[in-house]
């Protein structure tokens, strides 16, 4: 898209300077060279007179290939063919201008003459490029001798040659500071012996041992080392390169894709679940912001792990505003500093208040008026739930009736409810209670889609999925802090398996079955289902957890089993047995069909309900809860309440 003559900046019209005076230079050049000793003389006057118009024609020729607006720091391939291109354009006219309009009155022959016309290009591209060039190696020596200047880590780079070029570029264009590459460790044997830009490839990950010790012995420690998105893949032995790279004392970081971070390259600290998971599935991130640009979005929840990365998300992919909800004071205080730190065009306002407290949810949610509401405000730690049942019921049910009911009077777009795995077949209070809130937003979703035509005026869908690495009592922070405390490390039982997302996968596989629930197709699925891989067992984890950290599994850091807590079950499941599957066309995602109750059977259920927990009755809710969703098996759930009654 070009720029707006009448935008130029006092930086483009110097430019633009520069390039009209390189043109005039090479056109009066190559007529020197041509004609010198030729009757120059005689011929300079009509060259002087044709020259301020072709001058100017050059200005709109340059602006046209971009060359103006270009910004000569970061001049690259395609603006050097762009170069080529203003250049072939300009003697093309120059070439027009001498058979067309000189020829027929000079001297019977042409003014110019291929010659010139030849030199003249060849002139023109070096003006143009040259200059530019240079400036580009001017700054990139410059940065080279600032960071050499601020003594810069030696750093060393593991991966592919493609990821290096992207954190070279950041080193040269100063968004990478205070490191300084000195080699690169690719995985591709096809990538070794070469050099890019400038920094040497000098052999694999299995060499790292070996260049550690050369540049030590050469008075040239190595001090840090960034793995590329390419050193996590399987290939690679991430594993094995970190404990080594760690073992040897070197700081390891990270750079994210661009894919990810979705802005210039920022290095971050390894984490443990960077190196647990496969392969991510990959994200059509033009869908997630064709769906959230310029959209006014609430977030319930906003300060917990789910809550506060869908905010994030919500503000790279440029929403216009968006509201967040918290009952937290100071996890919604520390989610608005780090959202307002964020360099982006989103207004962010914050409000504490509970989802039980339905007046204040209607009366935030109608005022902000949001075109699309994340709920992912919920109870979900399994056996504090198991005791704490009626403050589940209050939250995970009663609450997103609430948001739900809001959303609508509010004129939403759509409502999408984070749920859980464990509304699947439920054994747990908590799956229960997910499972009771997707009845109703799906009994809402079926309503509403009867009031009008081809589409419904709102969508309400949930989506599913299991546990987050890193979230907010996950296992992997518990086993951090418990190797760090010298251990043991608690695991339930030796079969317990679980399924594992990183936040950002989740997070964005939400936004993306919302899009697929706002569409045209498959309108009558409202409750999806996140691919989440293999299942890792619990005690797997634990052991590659402590070997990351330098230790020996049963040497170092003892691992003890506690058993089963209630509650809990040893395998989580995708589908119910009797839930039909439908795949949707996109990856990582999985519609379910679930059975589904009519709304006033929910809203019968609600106020029974409402009753039984104000009376503390425990058994009155189960059954309610049972009516509703059958195949919860409650001989699991059984013991947790003799034991809460003892």
């Amino acid at each position: 898209m070009l720029t707006p003559i009448t935008s130029f900046t006092p930086r483009n019209w110097l430019i633009a300077l520069h390039d009209l005076l390189a043109t005039a230079a090479a056109v009066l050049l190559s007529f020197y060279l041509r004609f010198d000793g030729e009757n120059l003389l005689d011929r300079l006057p009509l060259l002087l007179k044709v020259l301020p118009y072709f001058v100017v024609f050059s200005f709109f020729v340059c602006y046209l290939f971009q060359l103006t607006t270009t910004k000569w720091r970061f001049i690259s391939i395609p603006d050097l063919l762009n170069i080529l291109r203003a250049a072939s354009v300009l003697t093309i006219a120059l070439l027009a201008l001498d058979y067309v309009f000189l020829a027929p009155n000079m001297y019977g022959t042409f003014f110019l003459g291929k010659t010139t016309i030849v030199l003249y290009w060849f002139l023109e591209v070096f003006f143009l490029a040259g200059s530019r060039l240079a400036y580009r190696y001017f700054r990139y020596t410059r940065t080279r001798n600032k960071a050499r200047r601020m003594d810069a880590a030696p750093t060393l780079l593991i991966g592919r040659a493609a990821d290096a070029e992207v954190f070279l570029r950041g080193v040269e264009s100063g968004a990478v500071q205070r490191l300084w590459p000195v080699g690169i460790l690719s995985p591709a044997f096809s990538d070794r012996g070469q050099t890019i830009r400038g920094i040497p490839v000098l052999g694999g990950t299995d060499d790292l041992h070996n260049v550690i010790a050369d540049f030590a012995h050469r008075n040239r420690p190595i001090e840090r080392a960034v793995m590329t998105p390419s050193a996590f893949e399987a290939d690679a032995q991430p594993e094995a390169v970190l404990m080594r790279a760690r073992k040897l004392g070197l700081t390891v970081s990270r750079l994210p894709s661009l894919e990810e971070s979705r802005d210039t390259p920022r290095l971050a600290p390894v984490a443990v679940e960077d190196l647990l998971l496969r392969p991510s599935v990959k994200i059509d991130y033009d869908r997630l912001e064709g769906l959230l640009k310029g959209k006014s979005i609430v977030v319930t929840g906003g300060g917990g792990s789910i809550g506060y990365e869908m905010c994030d998300r919500v503000t790279t992919f440029g929403a216009a505003r968006l509201l967040v909800i918290e009952n937290s004071e100071p996890a919604l205080y520390a989610a608005m500093e780090k959202l307002n730190a964020k360099d982006s065009r989103t207004t962010i306002v914050g409000h504490i208040a509970d989802i039980r407290d339905r007046e204040r949810i209607f009366d935030l949610i109608g005022r902000f008026k949001p075109d699309l509401v994340f709920h992912a405000a919920a109870l979900k730690h399994v056996p504090i739930l198991e005791r704490d049942w009626g403050e589940g019921v209050k939250t995970n049910i009663f609450g997103s009736v609430n948001v739900a009911d809001a959303a609508r009077a509010a004129g939403a777009g759509a409502m999408v409810m984070i749920s859980t795995d464990k509304a699947i077949e439920p054994v747990s209070m908590l799956g229960l209670t997910k499972r009771f809130a997707e009845l109703y937003c799906q009994a809402l979703d079926r309503e509403l889609a009867g009031t009008s035509g081809d589409k419904p005026p709102m969508r309400l869908i949930s989506v599913r999925f299991g546990n987050v690495l890193a979230s907010n009592g996950s296992v992997v922070p518990k086993f951090k802090a418990q190797i760090e405390a010298g251990g043991p490390v608690t695991v339930t039982h030796p079969d317990m398996v679980r399924y594992f997302m990183t936040i950002r996968e989740a997070c964005d596989l939400v936004i993306t079955a919302a899009t697929h629930a706002l569409g045209s197709q498959h309108a009558d699925a409202s409750v999806f289902v996140l691919s989440m891989g293999q299942p890792v067992r619990i005690v797997d984890l634990a052991e590659r957890m402590i070997r990351l950290s330098g230790l020996q599994p049963g040497y170092d850091i003892e691992i003890v089993f506690t058993g089963v807590r209630p509650g809990e079950r040893l395998h989580e499941i995708l589908f119910a047995e009797h839930e039909p599957s439908t795949e949707i066309g996109i990856p990582g995602i999985v519609a379910a069909r679930p059975h589904e109750l009519p709304l006033p059977t929910l809203q019968q259920g609600l106020a029974a309900l409402e009753a039984a927990i104000a009376a503390g009755r425990h058994d009155e809710v189960v059954a309610i809860l049972k009516s509703a969703v059958p195949e919860f098996r409650i001989e699991a759930a059984a013991p947790a309440a003799q034991r809460r009654l003892q």
